[in-house]
């Protein structure tokens, strides 16, 4: 039996208790291992040591729209405690050809500059130490959005404010 006390909320362990997989850099993403299913997922930070944000941000433009925010905004939403930084959801889309797997990669691709979405997890990629950043994943049977919506919830409850990198529920 596991002992349920010493897993720190949403940390690595609670979401890997809860049936998440992956748990790798996105350097690391190897497209083949993300599952194609429709899902939720989530990044984390592991280090214990106090966030560093860069002023620019690597990420890509959308609609010609710098992705940086100034490093006080990034302060002031940083949320002490909990290791995961931003949750989302991978639905199939109307073609049924979305899932997680597109929608990851196309996670990567926006931290790597490309100008695709999502825009809403932008502020993770100020972060000084955000190669170390890791990607994990959830295929799940219900409906994604509304896991999605539940895990928000929650994570709402316990630390009375959205992830660091969700911009709204």
């Amino acid at each position: 039996m596991t002992d349920h006390h010493h897993v720190a909320p949403w940390s690595r362990s609670a979401l890997e208790e809860g049936g998440f997989r992956g748990f790798v850099p996105f350097s690391a993403l190897d497209a083949a291992e993300v599952p194609t299913a429709p899902g939720v997922y989530a990044v984390l930070r592991t280090s214990s040591a106090a966030p560093v944000f860069t002023a620019d941000s690597p990420a890509g433009r959308v609609k010609g729209k710098d992705a940086a925010v100034p490093v006080e905004v990034l302060a002031k939403k940083w949320v002490e405690g909990p290791e995961v930084l931003h949750i989302g959801k991978a639905t199939l889309g109307s073609t049924g050809r979305r899932g997680l797997q597109k929608r990851i990669d196309e996670y990567r691709r926006s931290g790597a500059g490309e100008p695709v979405g999502p825009w809403s997890g932008r502020f993770i990629w100020q972060l000084e130490d955000r190669d170390e950043l890791l990607v994990a994943w959830n295929a799940t049977e219900e409906d994604a959005a509304a896991v999605e919506s539940r895990m928000l919830r929650d994570f709402v409850e316990r630390y009375g404010v959205l992830p660091f990198g969700n911009l709204r529920r």
